[in-house]
């Protein structure tokens, strides 16, 4: 059984960043997932695929993991951009764009 350690990367879908915080210790699938025959679903009989532990920091997460002898690997979050500007909806209309605003 090995896991990972990660910290998760921000939702596309939102300028939040709720869940990018904590560290998650996941699992590593063990086994392939099956196609059921009859009515198409995906299952598996591995239940370490639905367990997601999230701790605040990686040391705590590496604590943990050493201390139930679960093999695991670091994976660093990777530095956002720094030349992002945060502008809203109106911003697209306003004067002092850099650009021109086209279709």
């Amino acid at each position: 059984m090995r896991a990972r350690i990660f910290k998760p990367a921000k939702s596309a879908m939102s300028s939040g960043e709720q869940n990018t915080k904590r560290w998650v210790l996941e699992f590593e699938p063990a086994a392939a997932r099956s196609i059921d025959p009859l009515m198409g679903w995906v299952s598996s009989g591995d239940m370490h695929q639905q367990v997601q532990l999230r701790f605040e920091s990686q040391e705590a997460a590496e604590r943990y993991a050493g201390r139930h002898g679960i093999a695991y690997v670091v994976e660093n979050p990777k530095p956002r951009a720094k030349n992002i500007r945060p502008m809203g909806y109106a911003g697209n209309y306003a004067f002092n764009r850099r650009q021109a605003w086209t279709h």
